[in-house]
Parts: C-alpha cells; structure tokens; sequence
C-alpha cells in the first residue's frame, strides 16, 4: 500500500515523500529515505506519536507507525569524536602499547578544513547568504514592489558586486571550482528568493547572473591564489613551464581536496611533526593514538605533496607509512570528503546486497559464464552466507559493468605470494588461498587472507575478508589521489556514488545498475 510522509530534515527542510511499497522494517525504511532524499549521514528516525497528542518518539519498530501517513523527523548522528588525540604532546614519540578501538573522527575545530552538517558536496538548494542590511533593505522594498505590479529591480554596480561577493565566499566553502551547471542552480535560487532580480530579458531569468556568477567566482579565485590559497595555488602557471597540464581540483566530491597549513604551523614545524610520526612507526609496537594526532595535524602538508607532487606510491609507503594503516585509512577518507568510509560503505553494502544477488540472478544469462559461475559459487556455501553474499555482489560488479573483472581481483597460493603475481596490476584485490592442495582458483579452497595491490605493491595485507579489501582500496584511491583506472571507471564510480553516496550526477550504465537493482 502507498505511504505518504512528511519528513523534516531541518528547520527550513521538510520535503514530502510518497512510498509506494509495503514496509517490513525500520531499516528498509531508512534505506528508501537515504535513496529518495540523498542522505549521506548515518541518521536516526523520530515519529509524531499520535497516541501521545503527537510527540516525537524514536521509531524502533515499522509497525510503530500510524496507518497512511505520519510526520518523521531525521535525526543526523553525529560521527564519535575522539577527546584524548589533542593531548598527546607534538613532541612526545615515547611508546604506548597499541590498543584497537572503534574509530574516531577528528574534530572540525582542529582544522581549518571545509565541515558542513549534513556532509553536503553541493547543496541543494543552495543556501542564497544574507547580505549586508543595506542590500537586504532594498531587496525587501524591491521584492515588495515586484509582486504588487512585476516592476524589477534596479541593481547598481555597487548593490551587484556586493550580492557576487557574498555568494562567491559562500560558493567557495563548498568548492573551489564549481560547474557552470552548478553555478546555475546558485542563480536559480537567488532569483527565487529575491523575484525583484530576474532576468528582464527571455529565457531563464537568471542567465546574466549565472554569468556574472561565472566571472566573479574565477576572479574570486585569482584573489585567493594571490594570498596564498593551497587549493587554487597550486594551479599557478609557471613561466616557462608547460601550461597545458591536468587541472589539480576536486572531482570526486572532496570537501577538504587542498587544505592549507594550520593556524600557528609552518612548513618546518610540519616536517618535525611527520619526522616524529616516521619513528613512532617505526617501533614494533605503534601508539595509535600518537599517530593519530600526528596524522591530523599534519594532514595539509601530506595532501600538498602528495596532490602537488604527485608521488609514486612507493615513495609515499616511504614518506608516509602511517598513512597505509587501516584506521589511517578511514580517518583520511573523512578528513577529505567528510564522510565516515566505514560506516558508509558497510551500510549501504547490507542494504544493497540481497538486491544484488536477486539482480545477478534475474541477468545471469545475458553475461555468459562470468556471472553464472559466482552465483554457482555462493550457491555453494554452507556457512557465513551472509558475508559470501556481500563478496559475490562487490565481485560480480565489474562484470555487470561489462569491464574486466580479472584487472580487479587476483588470486594466488600463500605459497606463491610473489612479484609475478602483482607485475602489470595497477590497482587489484588479491586472495591468498592456502596451499593444501589447491590451486589459485580452486571453488573450494580456503582463502586465508586478502591484500591490497596498487602499483605492484601490496600496501594493506592481512585483511579478514573482500568486502574490508574493497572499501580500505577505495579509500585510498581518494588519500592517493589517483584516478580511477580506465578498464574498472564504472565499477568505481558505482562504489563512489550508489555506495558511497558521493555525487548524484550518475553515468547512464551506472543509474541504469541503480535503478534495476533498487527494483528488486
């Protein structure tokens, strides 16, 4: 039966929301509302409780709900917050017996880095910033004006630079280098608020905006490289240099893609800052917490050599080898985009993989052998179904995508763990299968662990299972700054923006997957 929400995001966000399937559960529930509604973050659902004249109550159970229709409330949690990374000492390396905890997120406060509350890219709607009140004061009168007889505003040159500036900083806390599109839809929503400043000639409304827009973003640029700005200084042009080359900026949702150096550091205080992380990695038994602070703190310098330089991976195993650790992994990922990778990916991999599976089944045919013997396989499985149903459904992946599966995932006898297995792998998951008899792609055989390869190196081993692999060689990607390999870009972008929720902007074979399996 059809159901019709009311679902409040936010003091000025409340969306309406029709669902035309029957609910079992609360965590379908929460999977329909973080599809229809882009939610990134792990969230909470309150109810108005009509048996308590309305209140909000937490839903725990779907058959809570009144019949028809009922008001939800998303409550956003927030990521854990670790209270003791701020008080190990910039200079103390003594060693502490590692202990494994759930990982925590560094606090906004700590960096001078982009932080937005609902882990937004782009918002939308884009939030129009309020002007200074001379500005707002004529808007008012003008919009007054506007809707008693559609006379448009007049803006003078002084009133329009001041709604570019305002918008342009309030552009920038998102990202440096917005689109034309995006630029566009910040236009639309001016105009939207104030009707007094549209467009008197045909068309959008908005189009001389949009342009103007356009303009003063890039000037707004040129001003910030000018006073230093990491992210779009690094583009500088230098004379007698090939001024042709890749473009450095976020394109893969990075909130956080070039920060710059902390209040109250340096350049040199940053490299005594890594030096101290170099040899506290070196001792056999690691202080996680220490790393973890240094990490942190030396997160600007990392992501300008790493960004700037663009160093072999070999060298930054070198430079950076804290950076390979798994926590480190998942710590890095939030501070560039602002998004739990953990929590994130295993989420969304719960939801969406018995969805999968039912899709592989009902498409085996049309993929040959490839599909049908991963699905013979997990048929095959008597124990820990679950777990093989979420590996078969990230492996069938790149052969649904029609790419190639073997460039991806490897496999290999522990007794067999050599260069010839990693020659020529750009980026892979390699199992290591024990040697009892078996080969390499034996059904049957028992896989004793898995590795992460990128550049024929193994950067992260002795990971429990596919699934972990997976997400620790996505994540990386972003600390990495590589692009995704040519042969599995669509297998990719199906983690970054169906899994991971990181952009919406969906190729046509990728919204093609998403909608199929979201059917099932």
């Amino acid at each position: 039966m059809n159901m019709l929400f009311r679902v409040v995001l936010g003091p000025d966000n409340i969306r309406r929301l029709t669902v035309n399937e029957a609910l079992d559960s609360v965590h379908q529930l929460k999977g329909i509302l973080r599809e229809s509604l882009q939610l990134t973050q792990d969230f909470e659902i309150q109810f108005e409780d009509p048996e308590f004249a309305n209140e909000l109550c937490n839903l725990s159970d779907i058959s809570e709900l009144p019949p028809e229709k009922a008001t939800l409330k998303i409550i956003n949690k927030a990521p854990e917050l670790s209270d003791d990374v701020s008080s190990v000492s910039s200079l103390d390396t003594a060693s502490v017996a590692s202990s494994q905890s759930p990982t925590s997120y560094p606090s906004p406060s700590s960096m001078p880095l982009r932080r937005h509350e609902n882990s937004e890219q782009w918002p939308s709607p884009f939030p129009i910033p309020q002007f200074s009140y001379d500005v707002e004061l004529r808007l008012v009168k003008g919009n007054e004006v506007y809707r008693q007889n559609g006379t448009l505003l007049d803006v003078s040159r002084e009133m329009k630079s001041n709604i570019l500036n305002a918008i342009c900083k309030s552009v920038f806390s998102y990202k440096a280098y917005p689109t034309k599109n995006e630029l566009a839809l910040v236009a639309a929503e001016l105009v939207k608020k104030h009707p007094c400043l549209k467009d008197p000639s045909m068309g959008t409304c908005y189009d001389s905006w949009t342009m103007s827009l356009f303009y003063k973003v890039g000037n707004y640029r040129h001003k910030l490289k000018e006073a230093g700005c990491s992210e779009v200084s690094v583009n500088r042009r230098t004379p007698g240099k090939d001024g042709g080359k890749r473009l450095k900026r976020a394109k893969r949702c990075e909130v956080n893609f070039l920060p710059d150096i902390p209040a109250g550091q340096c350049q040199a205080s940053l490299q005594l800052e890594k030096a101290a992380l170099m040899e506290e990695m070196k001792k056999r038994h690691h202080n996680s917490t220490f790393i973890s602070a240094k990490m942190e703190m030396t997160f600007s310098l990392r992501r300008k050599e790493i960004v700037d330089e663009e160093p072999l991976v070999a060298d930054v195993l070198t430079q950076w080898p804290a950076l390979f650790l798994e926590e480190q992994v998942y710590l890095e990922f939030y501070r560039i985009t602002g998004v739990p990778l953990k929590d994130t990916f295993f989420s969304s991999l719960d939801e969406y993989a018995p969805k999968i599976i039912k899709l592989y089944r009902s498409r085996s045919g049309a993929f040959g052998e490839d599909l049908k013997s991963l699905l013979d396989k997990l048929d095959q499985k008597t124990t820990n179904v679950v777990l093989h149903r979420k590996t078969t459904a990230l492996q069938g992946l790149p052969v649904f995508m029609r790419e190639n599966t073997n460039s991806l995932f490897k496999s290999c006898l522990d007794t067999d763990v050599e260069d010839s297995n990693l020659r020529g792998t750009q980026m892979g998951i390699l199992s290591v299968i024990e040697d009892d008899g078996a080969t390499a792609d034996t059904v049957n055989g028992n896989v004793r662990c898995f590795s992460v390869i990128i550049e024929e190196h193994i950067v992260v081993d002795d990971l429990p299972d596919l699934p972990t692999a997976l997400a620790l060689l996505f994540g990386l990607i972003y600390a990495l700054n590589m692009k995704y390999p040519d042969e599995l870009k669509y297998t990719f972008e199906t983690l970054q923006k169906v899994f991971m929720h990181l952009d919406t902007n969906l190729s046509a074979r990728v919204l093609s997957f998403r909608n199929k399996m979201l059917r099932m």
